[in-house]
């Protein structure tokens, strides 16, 4: 089963949960943005939640459907259509071949994720399909994808063939037909302009004098335009040490919020680096990074300061809820 790209958009890449293990090579984890949108599109088409899916950036690309598909679209709405029908968003969809799918405009968040049953059919480099572009290593070739490129779709699972041929006996003649049922998405990504991010605070929080701390957790920051899969750079109130600080470069996470010399914060990203040598002020909660995922720049954000107790909660309450959307979606799809 293949997929034709006849536009490539503005930023489409494959991308799964990351490669983990290889930091200590100088390897980047890369993956998902949203990771949350990802996993419920590949459950809502049978795949395991880690498989790899397409992940679409504000203008998304024009695909051909060579053979008859189940897919899923989550995260932001990107207006997809297929053949000029809109498509519901969060729910399998059956696509007839020979039909094809676009994006038009943004109507909230910035990144779509496209599951495909089966998965796309591509070498994992190093435990993973994710694409690492910097590296043009993974995914499709180590690239965005592009005008002409093929995508292979591997066989789906029987839970996905069941659905398929229950959806297709709905189809009346239409290219495509979505299932009667859908996530209640906003349980797991709040698509919110100027969210609110919960943070704890960092390894050097008590280094910045206590004006700039209290400016972090009241002021707003507004997104660059200058941010991408690496980090967001964030413009607002200068946030300063107390005095001037000498550091070796140490290991940093997603979401890690570094604070560089021009005093801007950069929020560390799913392509961020392997260390950094800058002063951390805070460390985003795992549960809120598929909501700065979804913050496009010039949109502004705020922080709150939270536990790690706090923090730990939140995402293993999040993490339950998931194992039991899990469990409903396999039920529906062998329905």
């Amino acid at each position: 089963m293949t997929i034709t790209t006849l536009r490539s958009g503005l930023l489409t890449t494959i991308q799964d949960l990351g490669r983990y293990g290889y930091q200590k090579y100088g390897v980047i984890v890369s993956g998902a943005m949203d990771s949350y949108s990802l996993r419920i599109a590949n459950l809502l088409v049978g795949n395991s939640e880690g498989e790899a899916a397409l992940e679409i950036t504000l203008m998304g690309p024009t695909l051909l459907f060579e053979k008859d598909m189940l897919i899923a679209i989550t995260g932001g709405d990107l207006s997809p259509t297929i053949e000029g029908a809109s498509v519901p968003l969060w729910r399998p969809v059956f696509v007839k071949k020979g039909s094809k799918l676009q994006f038009g405009l943004q109507k909230s968040g910035c990144r779509a994720y496209l599951a495909v049953a089966g998965g796309f059919a591509v070498n994992e480099i190093m435990k993973s399909k994710s694409t690492y572009l910097r590296a043009e290593i993974g995914g499709y070739q180590g690239r965005a994808i592009q005008e002409g490129d093929i995508l292979e779709v591997n066989s789906m699972s029987e839970g996905a063939f069941s659905q398929i041929e229950k959806l297709k006996n709905k189809q009346n003649k239409r290219p495509f037909q979505p299932a009667n049922w859908s996530v209640r998405w906003n349980e797991f990504l709040p698509l919110i302009k100027n969210p609110n991010i919960r943070v704890l605070q960092g390894a050097q929080y008590e280094k910045f004098t206590s004006h700039s701390k209290e400016q972090f957790f009241t002021q707003s920051f507004r997104v660059s335009p200058q941010s991408d899969r690496m980090g967001y750079r964030l413009s607002g109130p200068a946030i300063e040490l107390e005095e001037k600080l000498e550091m070796l470069s140490e290991a940093v996470a997603h979401g890690t919020i570094q604070i560089p010399p021009d005093g801007n914060p950069i929020i560390l990203l799913a392509d961020r680096q392997t260390t950094g040598g800058y002063p951390k002020i805070g460390q985003v909660a795992t549960v809120d990074l598929p909501v700065i995922a979804q913050v496009m720049p010039g949109q502004s954000i705020s922080f709150t300061e939270i536990t790690l107790e706090d923090a730990e909660r939140l995402y293993l309450e999040k993490e339950k809820n998931l194992r039991q959307l899990a469990v409903s979606i396999t039920y529906k799809l062998k329905q």
